[in-house]
């Protein structure tokens, strides 16, 4: 069972957070161990392993990169591990992105990180935003997990800025 089916709500990039709370809730009260504790030992089993599905399905249904990483692995067009290739365009720029980090002011490089998310987003917005589970093709998935790993590779910059 997916996560999707787990919480009866359709698949998506883009997750409703209140109906998705409030699923949780439902769930929670269904299949939390505490509710248990009087089973046999089968049931408490199973009550525990369902709960840590929901808390794990809840966790990365929270999160629009996780979402995304999650709906592009179960449609088998992204691997954990995965050894993805960058165009050379994007990478020259992080050259130029980690070149400023050594010269300018965390808050300007912020900045221009914001910058280059915003325009990397607005290329998959209207993908995400109308994610049709069927309908979608693989070539627009491709692009947004383009996206993902360019948005992966920004966070990278950012966590040594932080970091």
């Amino acid at each position: 069972m997916n996560y999707f089916e787990l919480f009866e709500i359709p698949v998506s990039l883009k997750i409703d957070k209140a109906s998705l709370s409030k699923k949780y809730f439902e769930l929670q009260k269904k299949y939390h161990p505490d509710f248990y504790t009087q089973s046999n030992e089968d049931e408490k089993v199973e009550a525990l392993e369902k709960s840590s599905l929901i808390n794990k399905a809840l966790k990365t249904l929270q999160n629009e990169d996780e979402t995304i990483k999650y709906v592009l692995q179960q449609k088998e067009l992204l691997e954990e591990e995965e050894k993805y290739t960058l165009s050379p365009d994007f990478l020259m720029e992080m050259l130029e992105l980690n070149e400023a980090v050594m010269e300018e002011e965390p808050a300007a490089i912020t900045k221009k990180i914001a910058a280059v998310e915003e325009e990397l987003y607005a290329a998959v917005k209207t993908i995400i935003d109308n994610y049709q589970d069927g309908v979608t093709t693989s070539a627009e998935l491709l692009q947004v997990k383009d996206y993902y790993y360019k948005k992966k590779y920004l966070q990278r910059i950012l966590d040594r800025i932080d970091g």
